[in-house]
């Protein structure tokens, strides 16, 4: 079997690049030839794995991504491989992994009025309205079942083409023991004592993943001792330590960026909030949960579906108070729900995603 994987930007931070690359040695392992379609690449894909580059020149996102979209179809019309799966809005792929979620949907909640004059939001759901309705879609990969049912009353796909596969964590590398092995060091390292509690927010895209809510929030909490990590890049990293700054929080909130490796991270926390506007379902959420780090998160995220009260809270999204409360509540309760939060992901081992994945690829050749 010929799969061809498509992602523009194949960066190793990415929750897609990440997804590809827990998938790629099981698949190759099941006789899958897979090959990856991007028009660039930071760092290397796994070993084995064929680049395809697509990569005409553009000025300006709307015409980088349509660029990008016709030389895929182009690509596609030749033949080459028997199942073509993209991960960008791509009219006439066999099939969509929906891991960004209804752009449709995220412009709603965003709720910009000048978002509707944009060229590329315009292009973007133009384009993910013809992909949706394309003939030649034959599989939606949702993960969760949130994006499956909004997919399915947004733009009418057929039940039976919608699968939801929850992304695999690798449940030996993320593991309660970094706390031991990993955590420890760290917080040596930073000057934080075991006594204090420490809140993790890992994530790019500050505004949709919710931390401006998130230090408004860490301001109102009644527990002055607790810490703040933020593990991400982003643009507008400097106005959110202003925010930090303003609102009094800016000795007790650390800004880490971009981490090639976050288990230390992990490790060291006791509490992961997401309280994000708009997320199909975080990698980070995952790894976060299999480290048995309780996981506080929104009604709009898809790992809200994992959350029970043994090992989280959901709450609304934008809800500063909401988050401040539980945010406490979760400080006092955390070792206490370690082991919920591990066992909450203990069915999402790489290993089953495969298997999942597998039995999709083979029924559509």
């Amino acid at each position: 079997m010929k799969l061809a994987i498509v992602r523009q930007k194949y960066t190793p931070f990415g929750g897609a690049e990440r997804f590809v690359e827990r998938a790629l040695a099981a698949l190759k392992a099941r006789g899958v030839d897979v090959a990856i379609v991007a028009r660039e690449w930071q760092g290397d894909t796994a070993g084995g794995i064929e680049n395809v580059r697509v990569d005409p020149f553009y000025l300006g996102r709307t015409w980088r991504d349509a660029g990008f979209a016709r030389g895929v179809q182009g690509l596609m019309a030749q033949g080459r491989f028997d199942l073509v799966q993209s991960h960008e809005r791509i009219p006439g792929c066999d099939i969509y992994r929906a891991g960004d979620g209804v752009h449709a949907t995220w412009l709603e909640l965003r709720n910009k009025p000048s978002d509707r004059f944009a060229p590329w939001h315009r292009y973007t759901l133009a384009a993910e309205e013809a992909m949706f309705r394309h003939p030649r879609l034959r599989a939606v990969i949702c993960n969760s079942r949130m994006v499956r049912d909004d997919i399915a009353c947004r733009f009418g796909v057929a039940e039976e083409k919608l699968q939801v596969i929850y992304s695999g964590v690798d449940l030996e590398a993320f593991h309660p023991r970094l706390r031991a092995e990993l955590g420890r060091g760290l917080r040596e390292k930073t000057g934080v004592d075991a006594a204090t509690p420490v809140i993790l927010f890992v994530g790019s895209g500050y505004e949709r993943k919710g931390l401006p809510t998130l230090l408004q929030a860490f301001a109102r909490m009644a527990r002055s001792d607790a810490r703040l990590w933020v593990v991400g890049r982003d643009k507008d990293e400097m106005l959110m330590r202003k925010l930090a700054q303003t609102l009094g929080v800016d000795e007790r909130v650390m800004f880490l960026g971009a981490q090639a490796d976050v288990r230390p991270f992990y490790g060291a926390a006791d509490v992961f909030a997401l309280p994000t506007l708009y997320d199909p379902f975080p990698n980070a959420a995952l790894e976060a949960l299999a480290c048995g780090l309780p996981l506080l998160t929104t009604t709009t995220c898809g790992a809200a579906e994992l959350v029970t009260p043994a090992n989280g809270l959901v709450i609304a999204a934008g809800d500063a108070a909401a988050l401040a409360s539980g945010l406490d509540s979760l400080c006092g309760r955390a070792p206490a729900m370690r082991d919920a939060a591990r066992a909450s992901v203990a069915h999402l081992e790489l290993t089953s995603m495969a298997a999942q994945l597998m039995a999709l690829y083979s029924r559509l050749v």
